[in-house]
């Protein structure tokens, strides 16, 4: 149970910085080159780097090396465990909204 907690904070946490959405968004179809993905942005490399290392440590994105290229290519794993969390507690809220909707209108 630990570990899906930590897993799920680390993905939560990944996702909740601009950069790396928009770094899952390029990776999404096919795999890119880290350099290719870097340019995209007004930062350095090293910045792009960090942001990429976080994705990777959620499991967010794989990275393939093939000689001195560094490619990565979306994980969309742990999206699925975000999801289902998300969709847990969205049935969870509706089912009380409905449960204070009829008490309002009994009450009316």
């Amino acid at each position: 149970m630990a570990e899906q907690v930590e897993a799920l904070d680390l993905t939560y946490a990944a996702l909740a910085h601009p950069t790396r959405r928009a770094i899952l968004e390029r990776v999404r179809a096919d795999p890119v080159r880290v350099t290719d993905v870097a340019r995209e942005f007004p930062m350095a490399l090293a910045t792009v780097s960090k942001h990429i290392r976080v994705l990777e440590r959620a499991g967010l994105v794989r990275r393939d090396v093939h000689g001195r290229d560094h490619y990565l290519s979306a994980a969309p794993g742990p999206l699925a465990e975000a999801e289902a969390w998300i969709a847990r507690y969205t049935a969870f809220w509706e089912r009380s909204a409905d449960a204070l909707a009829r008490h309002l209108e009994e009450d009316a």
